[in-house]
């Protein structure tokens, strides 16, 4: 092994071997090709998704009554790593996880008039540095990256910086140079939607504040206690010495949060409550985020697996793509995407997702070219999604069309989202819950819907290989009768791909013309049942089945 990897050295003398050295010099396989345009994303909830170590289940005593599926139920770190290893998100087509907040949260309940509830979803948090303990430890997050890594899957890491979590007996409020607690929301305009509460007792971060504040009493009472006080504390000066940036409560939340790019190597962040926290903030937030990004690529050269910027998806809550770039507010639009953001979240995929196949595929494909082309230069991306944690809303709430959602979603241009547990028809609606809890039962990993889950298997991983589905030009092909039938072609960055798909078709053999498509090719596969077709006189002769054919070159 040295004698071949000095031979390599050797070779590369003179020539441009780049940052490829090491990964071949392990004799690693060449990443994935990969564009965010198309991403596969799989969103989870990690106390939901798979409970693979029950040592951490009752590490913080949070065994108070709660609500309905409003407690703690033992998904960790280790539950996803081993799904990881099982190849489940393989088997999906999938490229990106994405991880609801994993730093410490409250250890007390709160009452939101749906009941107690503890934190389990990730996004009240108590301390920004350091991780839940019930979801695991660092160590095991950064083996989760790398492990993640390995099969060529992408890290998306939620976070928050615009609020801390709520006020309870065991979680002091904040001092007031920091938070407000009032008033509450009325989104009259974008200043009644950032200087305000989103809840009561969700006490909102300052981060229009221009002054520089100490740090909170209590959670330095707490560093002291855990013996890390003086670690934190050099990691700051370090920090600010080096930004440039002022103590304030924002630019504080932007060194913890941006610490888990700089320490972990996730590959970009999907930040939460976009409209709640100011532009010029969110300008140096994002950033920030990439500065620590390239810095945890410089320190750990042997761990890199691509080239790419930082990626910042944002959640701007009833942002809808069809209408471009700009967010609306009473008081005028905001492009978020001008202060550092590459994609938003598409809350209006799912009313859409109603429409016809054709009809939703050329309407995909248009927002898709109006997104990349509205400012030269600086091109923009959204993630359709058909249901999620907190859109009580969902295109198939009582998922009698689990199959139709995962055609429509997966063979629509953009990024796609599966939230976890729509490739099995994870119920939506469980008896006895309130509110958002009847959207994040736990995975159920011994009742899998097997049909469903094949079909979600098959579309996703035919995604992932051709980038031209979520990310290529669409054409729409003649075709009499139900259903569609369209091609698509992607050429970007010496990457060329071309497929052929159909949707919403009746089962049964289908004679299709493919000349136009694929010229002079003898065979096709179609991807869907894998069978190999032969071409005769320009045209193929398909069994279609679930009202889908996916033919692509052999």
């Amino acid at each position: 092994m040295k004698q071949l990897f000095f031979l390599f050295l050797i070779l590369c003398i003179g020539t441009s071997c780049k940052e490829s050295v090491l990964l071949e010099k392990v004799g690693a396989k060449e990443p994935a090709y990969f564009d965010w345009g198309a991403a596969n994303v799989y969103f989870l909830l990690t106390d939901r998704f798979n409970n693979a170590d029950t040592s951490n289940d009752n590490i913080i005593k949070r065994n108070k009554e709660t609500g309905k599926l409003r407690d703690f139920k033992g998904g960790d770190f280790a539950g996803i790593i081993q799904k990881i290893d099982d190849g489940y998100f393989t088997d999906l087509g999938v490229n990106v996880i994405w991880l609801t907040p994993i730093w410490e949260q409250i250890h007390g309940r709160v009452d939101e008039g749906t009941g107690f509830t503890y934190a389990f979803h990730g996004y009240w948090a108590k301390d920004w540095t350091a991780v839940e303990p019930s979801y695991g430890t660092m160590k095991e997050f950064k083996t989760l990256v790398d492990k993640a890594h390995q099969k060529d899957i992408r890290i998306l890491l939620d976070v928050v910086i615009n609020h801390t979590g709520p006020v309870t007996d065991q979680d002091l409020l904040w001092p007031e140079e920091w938070v407000r607690t009032g008033p509450s929301c009325t989104y009259q305009d974008q200043s009644t939607a950032v200087t305000c509460t989103l809840t009561n007792n969700l006490p909102d971060i300052k981060t229009e504040g221009t002054e520089e504040v100490e740090l909170p009493e209590a959670l330095v009472k707490k560093w002291k206690k855990e013996g890390r006080y003086d670690q934190e504390v050099k990691e700051l000066e370090v920090f600010f010495a080096t930004s440039g940036l002022k103590r304030t409560p924002a630019n504080y939340m932007i060194k913890w949060v941006t610490d888990y790019a700089r320490e972990t190597g996730v590959d970009g962040f999907r930040i939460d409550t976009v409209k709640h926290v100011e532009e010029s903030i969110w300008a140096t937030f994002n950033k920030q985020a990439k500065l620590a990004y390239e810095e945890w690529k410089r320190n750990n050269p042997e761990k890199v697996i691509h080239k790419d910027a930082f990626f910042i998806i944002g959640e701007l809550y009833g942002y809808a793509a069809v209408n471009g770039r700009p967010y609306g507010f009473s008081s005028g639009t905001v492009d978020y995407f001008d202060v550092g953001y590459d994609a938003m979240i598409n809350f209006g995929f799912k009313n859409h997702a109603s429409q016809d196949y054709k009809t939703l595929f050329k309407k995909y494909d248009s927002i898709r070219k109006n997104m990349l082309t509205e400012k030269p230069g600086h091109p923009a991306y959204f993630m359709n999604y058909i249901s999620s944690h907190d859109d009580g809303q969902p295109f198939d709430p009582s998922r009698e069309k689990a199959m139709e959602s995962a055609t429509k979603l997966l063979l629509t241009s953009g990024m796609s989202q599966i939230y976890y547990g729509d490739e099995i028809a994870r119920s939506l609606a469980i008896d006895g819950t309130e509110g958002d809890a009847t959207l994040r039962s736990v995975m159920d990993w011994k009742n899998l819907n097997q049909e469903v889950l094949t079909h979600w298997q098959v579309l996703g991983r035919f995604r992932n290989k051709h980038k031209s589905v979520g990310a290529g030009e669409h054409f729409s092909l003649e075709h009499k009768g139900e259903g569609t039938l369209a091609a698509r072609f992607y050429n970007k960055n010496n990457q060329e791909d071309i497929v052929l798909i159909g949707a919403g078709l009746p089962n049964g053999l289908l004679e299709i013309e493919v000349e136009k498509v694929f010229p002079k090719t003898s065979r096709l596969r179609n991807a869907y049942t894998i069978k190999k077709i032969p071409v005769v006189n320009g045209k193929v002769t398909v069994m279609v089945k679930n009202g889908v054919v996916l033919l692509e070159k052999l």
